[in-house]
């Protein structure tokens, strides 16, 4: 996952939110998530001109509907 649209990567992190949920995160996967939530949070807070912590929270309440929790950073 180096590259691709937002909608890829908002999949991916989904992706491997649920997965934690099952199981716990090969180092490689928690790698991905951490990448994966840094690339969202920076693309979007770019494009919309907003600060870092307001994505964070605007992005935790989207993972709500789906009781998912957006992780910290590592």
């Amino acid at each position: 996952m180096r590259n691709g649209s937002l909608l890829e990567i908002a999949e991916v992190l989904k992706t491997l939110l649920i997965l934690q949920a099952e199981k716990p995160l090969s180092f490689r996967e928690k790698k991905m998530l951490d990448r994966a939530r840094h690339m969202l949070i920076t693309e979007l807070s770019i494009s919309r001109g907003l600060h870092e912590p307001d994505v964070v929270q605007l992005l935790q309440k989207a993972l709500d509907k789906a009781s998912l929790s957006l992780p910290t950073a590592l």
